[in-house]
This record gives C-alpha cells, sequence and structure tokens, in this order.
C-alpha cells in the first residue's frame, strides 16, 4: 500500500480519556504537564472532561461517556483527521464493559498512524517531544488509492 503525509498544525487536536479508576491518575498528569496542553484543543469523555476542566483551568470539549459513545465519536474524529493524539490511561487490573469499543479505537489509532499514550510514562514522552510545539507531517497510508484499486469481490 502507498503512503501519504498529512500535516499536522503546531496546534494538536488531544483526546484525554481514562478508565474510572485512572482518572485522577490522568487529572494529575494533565495538572503536571498543563503547560504542554496549553493552547492545544482538548477532548475528554464523559465526566473526565468536567473534571480535566476544573483542574486544570484549560478549555476541554467534553464528549458523551466511553461507555455511551464517547470511544466512537474519539475513533470518528481520529478517521476525518481531527485528532492529533490519544491520551487513555487504561486499567490493565479492571476488565471494562465496553472493551470491544476500547479495542476498535486502539485499532483505528493504529491505522491512521496517530500517536497514543496508554500510561503516565508514554504520555510525559509524547507530550515532551519537540513535536508537540511545531507542524510536522505524519506518514498514512493511502487508504483512498486503496479503495480506488482494490479488486472487486
Amino acid at each position: 500500500m502507498e503512503n501519504k503525509t498529512q500535516r499536522v498544525s503546531e496546534i494538536k487536536s488531544i483526546a484525554l480519556v481514562a478508565h474510572d479508576k485512572k482518572k485522577e491518575e490522568l487529572v494529575d498528569w494533565a495538572y503536571r504537564f498543563r503547560e504542554g496542553l496549553m493552547g492545544h484543543q482538548l477532548y475528554a469523555t464523559g465526566t473526565t472532561g468536567a473534571i480535566l476542566e476544573k483542574r486544570i483551568q484549560l478549555p476541554v470539549c467534553k464528549l458523551v461517556s466511553g461507555p455511551l459513545g464517547g470511544d466512537q465519536q474519539i475513533g470518528a474524529m481520529i478517521t476525518e483527521n481531527k485528532l492529533d493524539l490519544l491520551v487513555f490511561f487504561l486499567d490493565p487490573m479492571q476488565s471494562q464493559p465496553h472493551d470491544p469499543d476500547i479495542k476498535a479505537l486502539l485499532r483505528i489509532a493504529a491505522v491512521w498512524n496517530i500517536p497514543f499514550a496508554c500510561n503516565q510514562s508514554t504520555a510525559e514522552f509524547v507530550i515532551s517531544s519537540p513535536l508537540m510545539s511545531r507542524d510536522h507531517d505524519r506518514v498514512v497510508p493511502d487508504y483512498e488509492q486503496y479503495l480506488l484499486t482494490r479488486p472487486i469481490e
């Protein structure tokens, strides 16, 4: 499959999501890295958005709760090239009733080559990257070309 590049603006669109037992960890992380998040467009699911907005004093576009479709909203944003980074603090010790939705979201992030941080360490590396504050090109598969040239089944 051929690749193409997508221009990523210096102002990133960032989704901030956390499982219930990881919400406080995400909020604490966002507070510590508030300066790095400032100036970017922030999105969050459910109550996480309201908690974040209150704690870090930055505007957050609040989507619906993950189990009610927030994960799919984020996935749609990725496929429409409206999201540049996914920070999703997963709870690996707890099964989630909407686990298939989460797996689908992670798959979409991989399909579209979106940076995805699933824990504090990775999120710290990503937010500290020089690419966070400048334009850059992201390489993605050229799915439009693939759809035009694939054999009809």
